[in-house]
């Protein structure tokens, strides 16, 4: 390593190549460091390649430094705005079986009742 990186440190560097599981980022001319598929963006990456390839330029937050290994683990995902929350969790949470008699009014009829009115809703 050239110099000692520090965590939280944010930095430029230049995407050198990109493997399924991460993309390597040269932050000097003697240092790479390791964007894990998880530290691309928020959400599921599925193909790194979407977000990133060999040349380009990305801005990095410093996660962790392994000077024994020699490793340096980043992110992108660090320096970007979290996605806002889902909406869904304001909503009051229901029973299964609220869920069940909210959809079903007429509640629980043998199939012999159903039948008859299926029929009588038929016309026939």
């Amino acid at each position: 390593m050239g110099r000692n990186f520090e965590v939280g440190e944010e930095l430029t560097g230049k995407v050198t190549g990109i493997q399924p599981y991460g993309a390597f980022v040269a932050l000097d001319e003697e240092t790479q460091g390791l964007v894990h598929i998880s530290e691309i963006t928020y959400g599921f990456v599925r193909d790194i390649n979407e977000f990133l390839a060999v040349g380009d330029e990305v801005k990095v937050k410093v996660l962790e430094v392994d000077q024994g290994a020699g490793k340096i683990s980043l992110s992108i995902r660090a320096l970007q705005e979290a996605p806002s929350t889902n909406q869904r969790t304001n909503r009051s949470r229901k029973s299964l079986q609220d869920k069940v008699k909210e959809h079903d009014a007429e509640g629980f009829n043998s199939l012999k009742d159903k039948l008859k009115d299926w029929i009588d809703r038929s016309g026939y």
